[in-house]
């Protein structure tokens, strides 16, 4: 759900913060095969970039042309509580967003950029895991569909454009750079959020603010290569904006899991690695994280063949220190079902153990 910045802020391996870009209240690597775009998507043949050439004019020319053919396709959602951004899938009226963006909502108000009154719209379905969710317009005349792209294809230093409904303020353009690719970033856990992690994460320098969720992150193709979903905050400024980093989930991650949504009404294959536990952050003696403790184990999971029980505690996956349950669920995000994976144990008798987990498919339940 919609939520203040001040409630957003988490630590990433570099120490900064992150935050949810809406206001108010899993993937595979870049390329992969499995999460190309569903079919009816035109994605594997990215348009020629607009012209640059020729200096500042022909580069503002290509801004301007990008944005005239990209924004139409960009919405505002409303809630009872916040707003976010949306971008327009299709010409049957779907509409593919954060998750965090419309919360526990099933209903809402939508606003196109021509403006107009607004339509009412449905939720289709909310998949948390990957902090996506489609929701359809019930009128969808006149919506303009934004063509994907392929963010396999997508080289760090591209220009890019961050369009979307920051602070309210609809129809609004940021520009930057993909920083860089493939990176992990978890949510924080808040009402409404469940604190994704989100893989294969585009990293921009485009401004990215409250509001901006939802949104489109667009190449000078005018093509969409990623969902602005959140913002970077410095913990040394108090929780200040970090001036560009951004992150975005990537647009082959996007259209799987909305293909998948549309044709059958819920995520089939989260493409997400499981151990088959449940598990909480467990603190030491001295007040310090220690590990993961295991307070259930599926039966017959890769967890329960290897000998997993709870009370154990996991200390870490292939030889990365998994202190707590973000940096467990990071270190199985680059990994994939069917893979083996060591994960060392401290037992409930104190003795320590490395098994070998062969790694199921995480679910949503």
């Amino acid at each position: 759900m919609e939520r203040p910045l001040t409630h957003l802020a988490l630590l990433t391996a570099l120490a900064a913060a992150l935050t949810g870009c809406s206001t108010g209240t899993g993937a595979r690597p870049a390329g992969d095969p499995a999460t190309a775009p569903p079919p009816g998507v035109t994605a594997t043949a990215p348009s020629p970039p607009l012209p640059v050439e020729g200096g500042v004019a022909a580069l503002e020319n290509a801004y301007e042309r990008v944005i005239g053919r990209v924004l139409p396709s960009i919405v505002q959602i409303n809630t009872r509580t916040g707003l976010g951004s949306g971008v327009v899938y299709d010409a049957s009226g779907h509409i593919v967003t954060n998750a965090h963006v419309i919360g526990d909502a099933t209903t809402f108000e939508v606003t196109l950029a021509s403006g107009g009154a607004p339509r009412s719209a449905r939720l289709v379905e909310s998949f948390e895991l990957g902090d996506l969710a489609v929701i359809k317009v019930d009128d969808p005349s006149g919506l303009a569909p934004a063509k994907f792209g392929d963010s396999g294809r997508l080289r760090v230093g591209q220009i890019v454009l961050a369009m979307g409904n920051p602070l309210g303020l609809s129809g609004s353009v940021t520009n930057g750079i993909v920083s860089a690719l493939g990176r992990t970033v978890t949510e924080p856990q808040s009402e409404g959020s469940p604190g994704a992690t989100i893989t294969n994460a585009i990293q921009t320098s485009a401004a990215i603010n409250p509001g901006n969720s939802g949104g489109a992150l667009v190449d000078l193709s005018g093509e969409v290569i990623g969902i602005p979903t959140l913002a970077a905050t410095n913990p040394e400024l108090g929780g200040g904006a970090a001036p560009g980093i951004g992150f975005a989930i990537p647009s082959n991650t996007v259209t799987d899991i909305a293909g998948q949504i549309i044709r059958g009404g819920k995520v089939t294959n989260t493409r997400r690695a499981a151990l088959g536990v449940s598990v909480q952050t467990v603190v030491g003696p001295g007040g310090g994280v220690v590990g993961v403790g295991v307070m259930r184990v599926t039966p017959g999971g890769g967890a329960d063949k290897a000998g997993i029980r709870p009370g154990d505690v996991i200390t870490s996956v292939n030889g990365t220190e998994t202190t707590t349950t973000q940096a467990l669920s990071e270190a199985l995000a680059a990994l994939k079902p069917g893979e083996q994976a060591q994960v060392g144990l401290i037992r409930a008798d104190g003795s320590t153990a490395t098994v070998t987990v062969t790694l199921g498919e995480l679910s949503e339940d």
